[in-house]
């Protein structure tokens, strides 16, 4: 597991001033937005204070760190947001509200069999390599709609909308043609399943989340934003 060095760490008042100031930028917006604080490397200490401020959903990115600390957090909603491998599903499948990270069908079906081990219904996420990076997963703009009418096949996975991680410092148009891919595979996909809704788009991370609020975004990820930047050893 990657360690967070002790001197790349921001004050729990840090904490609370950039929470603070997130929550304003928020509500600015108007909007009805989702802060996800992305837990990656950060202690278990930071993690409840966050939660003590008013933090309900945290995202966790790699599934060893999640079960080392998920026994020491308060209670919060959690969604797993990294790279997932089929093998490593069974660890979270019934500790986890929802996957965002699903970028092919032999996950999406090692979910659903997991799932139904379980006896529950998963909520997914596909997730869009919207800026057509080669170094990136993550299912293509054109390939998203055949991929999310298979997905819909499954019947312990519940696709619940779209998620991405547009390339660095790129232009709002991007941002733009995510929010159009929403929209059009909402309308696609909102009554494939009794009770499913396709509401989700998970967009936007400490450096450009209100370019991507502006454009649909429901949930975003906030990490060093939020908890400061952090540097891996």
């Amino acid at each position: 597991m990657e360690k967070l060095s002790d001197n790349t760490q921001t004050s729990f008042e840090d904490i609370r001033r950039n929470y603070l100031g997130i929550c304003e930028n928020i509500a600015r917006s108007g909007r009805d937005v989702r802060l996800m604080a992305v837990t990656k490397t950060v202690s278990p200490e930071r993690i409840n204070y966050a939660i003590d401020l008013g933090v309900s959903l945290l995202g966790e990115n790699r599934v060893q760190e999640y079960l080392e600390k998920r026994e020491s957090y308060k209670p919060a909603e959690v969604h797993f947001i990294g790279g997932l491998q089929t093998n490593k599903v069974k660890y979270i499948i019934d500790k986890v509200s929802m996957i965002h990270s699903v970028d092919s069908m032999r996950l999406a079906e090692e979910i659903d069999r997991r799932a139904a081990q379980h006896g529950i219904i998963m909520d997914i996420l596909a997730e869009i390599n919207i800026g057509g990076e080669e170094t990136k997963g993550g299912i293509t703009a054109d390939s998203a709609g055949r991929f999310c009418s298979d997905v819909n096949e499954f019947p312990n996975v519940r696709l619940r909308g779209l998620m991405t991680i547009p390339p660095p410092n790129c232009s709002e148009s991007v941002f733009a043609d995510m929010q159009e891919l929403f929209e059009r595979l909402k309308v696609e996909n909102s009554h494939n399943r009794e009770n499913a809704a396709f509401d989700t788009l998970s967009m936007g991370m400490s450096g450009d989340y209100e370019a991507a609020i502006k454009y649909g975004a429901t949930i975003v990820r906030i990490g060093s934003g939020l908890f400061g930047y952090r540097k891996y050893l």
